[in-house]
């Protein structure tokens, strides 16, 4: 694994770029990148998913989103979904201009939101000829609507109206601005299962990272996702090959079965009988699963974009 950064427009990114065993610089390889979930780092489940797939012959890049992470970007801690599609793009601009990466074999993964965030990067950059979603979370669809998709869209509108209030505060009343965690610091019993395995990830010695603040800010973020729909258009513009995969028990699992029923393009759907949305983070057995099912997946539709 090397450090490296590339650029996104004015922003300096932050990633870590893995290369396959016995790599040679005068090759040709194909090449995938990992998006990692809304609050996370390169350093977790991208970066695992990364390593895996360089295991299997992939050069493979994780990075920290614009705005987080060891990335630049003010002001720091901002969620914009339209910003972390960008990145996506930026990524595969850093992965073409490597001599080692053929161009035309580059695919992407995303895990959680950043499975949204590849699926709507693949809508309008067809340099990505393949994609896998694991977990997949649109982050703007489960803002509104809840984590298990049962609330309407109108339900947004309370916080909304929070949000004016306290936009107000800060911008005319020199309020500190205000931030929301990603995952509840404090679970309880009202608390869905995932996000109490998430609260366990992230914020426990499993997978916590000095990174990885739980901290979006809010009006600046709220703002944004509240609109945004990962899925958009889905029907008509995604032509690459899509793997889908998520757990039989994931709260979660309704936006991958809507992704794959909404999808008209070559498409999979692997749903992994007791895997919740959190173990396909780093548990053993459902990692192993998903990249079983993503490698082969890469390695046909890669090497069809090549011929």
């Amino acid at each position: 694994m090397e450090a490296i950064t590339f650029p996104n427009g004015p922003i300096a990114m932050a990633g870590n770029l893995y290369l396959p065993a016995g790599f040679d610089a005068e090759g040709s390889y194909p090449a995938v990148v990992t998006v990692h979930p809304g609050g996370g780092v390169k350093e977790q489940t991208a970066g695992l998913y990364a390593a895996k797939l360089a295991e299997q012959g992939f050069v493979a890049l994780a990075f920290d989103a614009s705005f987080q992470g060891d990335s630049g970007g003010e002001p720091h801690h901002l969620e914009d979904p339209y910003a972390r599609v960008e990145d996506v793009r930026a990524a595969v601009d850093h992965l073409q201009s490597l001599p080692y990466v053929d161009p035309e074999r580059i695919g992407a993964l995303g895990v959680c939101a950043g499975g949204g965030y590849a699926v709507n990067a693949a809508l309008t950059d067809y340099r990505i000829k393949a994609l896998t979603t694991v977990s997949a979370v649109n982050i703007g669809t489960s803002f509104r609507r809840g984590w298990y998709g049962t609330d309407s869209d109108a339900a947004a509108v309370p916080t909304l109206q929070a949000l004016a209030q306290q936009r107000t505060a800060e911008s005319a009343q020199g309020a500190e601005p205000a931030y929301l965690p990603y995952v509840p610091a404090e679970p309880d019993e009202n608390t869905p299962r995932d996000l109490v395995e998430a609260s366990e990830y992230y914020l426990t010695p499993r997978a916590q990272h000095p990174n990885a603040k739980n901290k979006f800010l809010f009006t600046k973020s709220v703002s944004r996702i509240f609109t945004f729909d990962a899925f958009h258009m889905v029907e008509d513009l995604l032509t690459q090959p899509i793997l889908i995969v998520a757990g039989s028990d994931a709260g979660s699992l309704w936006m991958s079965t809507e992704l794959h029923g909404r999808a008209r393009s070559t498409k999979t759907l692997r749903v992994i009988e007791g895997g919740t949305h959190m173990d396909f983070y780093d548990v053993p057995k459902y990692v192993d699963q998903a990249v079983a099912e993503a490698v082969p997946f890469f390695t046909q539709h890669l090497a069809a974009a090549q011929d």
